[in-house]
């Protein structure tokens, strides 16, 4: 896997775009809590960005399964360094209307890009080196997160918001650069195109032959719970604890954790089937979520976030390598489009559920009716998959059987 150039390539793109994006969070996270007082307020201008990228999921799904998956990265590459555009008009006329522009347009390139990314990583590694490819790929996502969200506090110390979003851009352009040095074999899309019955629908039969899909789809509801109101939960333990300097604690305690993750889920895989792990893991998480009751003390909504960082590094490689492998390479678009559309309206919901909690009852309460959520869902799908007894199906020339 190491000698193969498509990985490097993908992995340097993504460390560096994922510092521009990073940068751009802590900028967009600056900019709203100097001209949008309220958390609820805040939920709504990041739900209509990812409401666009709802709306856009079939589309983009059909596109990557029809056409040449590099070509929609470049083109989805080009839409998201234009977008931070919207962020400099925003910053200079102080308008928020600008930022929601932002949002939508930054999201909708998401809807394309992040899944054509999922659906090029079987292309380009053997099936025996997935789970290793997903958590590298996914430990290379955190470290651009650690290394740019403490970039962006330096930046800002001696810097203006502007900054933030011109290393953005700047690292948008890089990655759209790297995409066209990808070279992988694609299938013939000039057949694919000429299938008139391949739509976003035929991804629901497929689901309905893969059991256990449908139950790694229904886990990530458990880590989604979280990370729907991630950014808004630092915001309030800033404010809680009096201290600024909180927040690039826990985004970084929880990158190195999610890291430690990911690279500690290749040794165990072979212990127990994969919906085991995503079970146990899955229960760590809510742990996590409740410990957060504690969050006026330092060091435990440290070791909440750490836990959580944990939990979702050996969850998603997990889930990404039985996605990957148990649905059919011509379906990957749609899927995980499919998918994606999913997360986001579960973030939706989380999100704007976390504004509005935030400012009625509080953090501490709002955890723990999230956290009780989490781990009655856990035991509640634990016990019905112990008597379903899911018998995993084997994929065969791309049809599933049981």
């Amino acid at each position: 896997m190491w000698r193969n150039k498509n990985v490097w390539i993908l992995l340097i793109g993504e460390l560096i775009a994922g510092l521009g994006l990073w940068m751009g969070i802590i900028g967009n996270l600056e900019f709203m809590q100097k001209y949008i007082p309220s958390d609820f307020m805040k939920s709504v201008v990041l739900f209509l960005g990812l409401l666009a990228g709802v709306f856009f999921g079939p589309l983009a799904g059909k596109v990557i399964d029809t056409y040449s998956k590099k070509k929609v990265m470049i083109y989805a590459g080009i839409g998201r360094m234009l977008s931070v555009v919207f962020m400099f008009m925003a910053i200079h006329f102080e308008a928020i209307i600008f930022m929601v522009f932002f949002m939508v347009s930054i999201q909708i390139s998401a809807a394309f890009y992040f899944p054509a990314i999922q659906a090029v990583i079987p292309l380009i590694v053997k099936e025996k080196d997935l789970i290793q490819m997903n958590g590298v790929h996914m430990n290379v996502s955190t470290l651009a997160r650690v290394a740019g969200t403490a970039l962006a506090g330096m930046m800002l110390v001696v810097l203006e918001i502007e900054s933030l979003y011109i290393g953005s851009m700047v690292a948008y352009l890089f990655i759209l650069i790297t995409t066209f040095a990808l070279d992988f074999e694609e299938a013939d899309f000039d057949k694919v195109r000429s299938n008139k019955t391949s739509s976003f629908k035929d991804v629901l039969p497929v689901l309905k032959e893969v059991p256990i899909v449908i139950s790694a789809l229904v886990l990530t509801v458990i880590p989604m719970l979280f990370i729907g109101g991630f950014n808004l939960m630092v915001i309030n333990i800033s404010e809680l604890q009096n201290d600024i300097s909180i927040k690039g604690l826990l985004y970084t305690v929880e990158g190195l954790s999610f890291m430690i993750g990911a690279f500690f889920v290749k040794k165990i895989t072979h212990l127990l089937p994969p919906i085991k792990l995503m079970f146990i893991f899955a229960f760590l998480i809510s742990i996590a979520h409740l410990s957060l009751f504690f969050s006026d003390i330092k060091f435990m909504s440290l070791i909440s976030f750490g836990l959580f960082g944990l939990g979702v590094g050996c969850f998603f490689p997990i889930a990404a390598t039985i996605f990957q492998t148990k649905i059919a390479k011509e379906y990957h678009g749609r899927f995980f489009s499919f998918r994606n559309m999913l997360d986001r309206i579960m973030f939706q919901v989380v999100l704007l559920s976390t504004g509005l909690l935030l400012d009625t009852i509080g953090l501490q309460y709002m955890v723990l009716i999230f956290g009780v959520l989490s781990l009655s869902a856990v035991i509640y799908f634990a016990l019905f998959n112990s008597r379903k007894k899911i018998n995993e199906p084997q994929l065969i020339k791309g049809k599933n059987v049981v």
